[in-house]
C-alpha cells in the first residue's frame, strides 16, 4: 500500500524528532511492504521567518491533499514578543481548524520499566497508569472572542470561553465510544461551580451519554480537584473528557506523572480518517540541535497514525513492541535516564527502535 504523509517539522527539536519517526516508518514500510511518501511543509516560527505567517496556504493545501499529517512542535523564545495573532502557536490552532479536527486523544501511559521515572511514590504507580484524556480541540477560550484596551484602571485584556451543545455532544461521543471499549466509566471535567459554559458542558455530557450510551457511568470532577487527584491517585482514572483549555493543562500534568512527556503521543481527529499526529511536548528550543530530545513520543504518534488513519493495527503493534524492546534493552534518553542504564541521544534512540522493528 502507498500512503502520502505531510510532515510539519516545525521549530526547535521538531525536525529531529520527526526525522526519527520517519526512520521508524521507513523500517515499517520495508518490513510490511508499504510505501510511505513524505512531503514537508512549513508551520510555526520557521514559517514566520520564511513566509511572514505561521500557517502558509501551501501548508494547508498540502495537509488536505495528504492521507494524514505528522507534526513535530511549534514555537520558541525567538517569537515570544510577537502579538497573539502572529505567534507560531496560531499556526497549530489554524491547521487543526482547517482540517476539521475537533478531538484530541492523549493517552498518558506509564510504560513497564519506567515506574522509577515517575515523580510519584512507587506505591501510587506500581500497578501501572493509563489515563486517556479526550480534549475538545477547536472551541472554548482558545477560539473565543478576545481583545484588549485601556480604561481608567489602565491596560486590560479579555478572552471568551464559549461552547455550543453541538460541540460538546460530538466530543462526548468520542469519549463515550472509548469508554465503551474499556471500563465503561467516563470522567467529565469542568468548572460548573463557577462557569456558565461548564454548566452547559456538564448537562450536555450527561444527557448525551444517557441517551446514547446508557451503560456508561459518567462522573463529574471539578478541574481543580482533578489536578489534585492526578497526583494523589492517578490509577483511579481511565477515560476523561474535558474542554480545550482544561485538557491542555491536565494532559501535560498526567503526562509528567507517567515519567516524561517525551514518551507520550497524541492524535487529533475529526469525522474522517485524516488526522494530525504529534507528541504532546513542546519545541524545547534550549536543547534543539544537541541530539538530546526524546523521539519516542513522535514515533508513537506515527504508530497511532498507522492504526487510526490507515487501519494498520499490526504495524502499530510492531512499533509499540520495538519501543518496549528498546526500553527493555536498557536504553534511555536524558529525560528518562536512571542510574545504571544506557544513555542514547535522539538519533540513536530512533535508530534502535527502527532496528527493533
Amino acid at each position: 500500500m502507498k500512503y502520502n504523509i505531510a510532515v510539519l517539522d516545525g521549530d526547535g527539536i521538531g525536525p529531529e524528532i520527526c526525522a526519527g519517526a520517519i526512520e521508524v516508518l521507513k523500517a515499517v514500510g520495508k518490513k510490511f511492504s508499504h510505501e510511505f511518501n513524505f512531503s514537508h511543509y512549513l508551520i510555526g516560527g520557521c514559517a514566520i521567518d520564511a513566509c511572514g505567517e505561521p500557517l502558509p496556504a501551501t501548508t494547508i493545501e498540502g495537509c488536505l491533499e495528504s492521507d494524514s499529517v505528522l507534526l513535530g512542535a511549534v514555537g520558541g523564545y525567538k517569537w515570544d514578543s510577537l502579538p497573539g495573532d502572529a505567534r507560531p502557536e496560531k499556526g497549530l490552532l489554524g491547521i487543526r481548524k482547517a482540517m476539521g479536527l475537533y478531538s484530541n486523544i492523549r493517552p498518558a501511559k506509564l510504560w513497564p520499566g519506567l515506574a522509577k521515572a515517575s515523580p510519584l511514590k512507587h506505591e501510587l504507580v506500581k500497578d501501572g497508569i493509563e489515563i486517556i484524556i479526550v480534549r475538545e480541540l477547536t472551541g472554548g477560550i482558545y477560539f473565543g472572542e478576545r481583545g484588549k484596551g485601556k480604561d481608567a484602571d489602565g491596560e486590560f485584556a479579555w478572552d471568551t470561553e464559549k461552547y455550543s451543545v453541538k460541540e460538546i455532544e460530538r466530543i462526548a461521543r468520542i469519549a463515550c465510544e472509548l469508554a465503551a471499549k474499556r471500563s465503561k466509566k467516563l470522567v467529565s471535567v469542568d468548572k460548573a461551580n463557577v462557569l456558565e459554559s461548564s454548566r452547559l458542558w456538564r448537562r450536555t455530557v450527561h444527557e448525551y451519554a444517557a441517551s446514547n450510551f446508557p451503560d456508561i457511568e459518567v462522573r463529574d470532577v471539578l478541574v481543580d480537584n482533578m489536578a489534585m487527584q492526578i497526583v494523589k491517585d492517578p490509577a483511579q482514572f481511565d477515560v476523561v473528557v474535558t474542554s480545550n483549555m482544561f485538557g491542555d493543562i491536565l494532559s501535560d500534568e498526567a503526562a509528567q506523572v507517567t515519567g516524561s512527556i517525551g514518551m507520550l503521543a497524541s492524535s487529533s481527529l475529526g469525522d474522517g480518517t485524516r488526522g494530525l499526529y504529534e507528541p504532546i511536548h513542546g519545541s524545547a528550543p534550549d536543547i534543539a540541535g544537541k541530539d538530546l530530545a526524546n523521539p519516542v513520543a513522535t514515533i508513537l504518534a506515527a504508530a497511532m497514525m498507522l492504526r487510526d488513519s490507515f487501519g494498520l493495527s499490526e504495524e502499530y503493534a510492531a512499533i509499540e513492541r520495538a519501543v518496549q524492546k528498546t526500553l527493555d534493552d536498557g536504553w534511555r534518553t536524558a529525560d528518562i535516564m536512571e542510574e545504571g542504564i544506557k544513555k542514547a541521544g535522539c538519533s540513536k534512540m530512533s535508530r534502535l527502535v527502527a532496528e527493533n522493528i
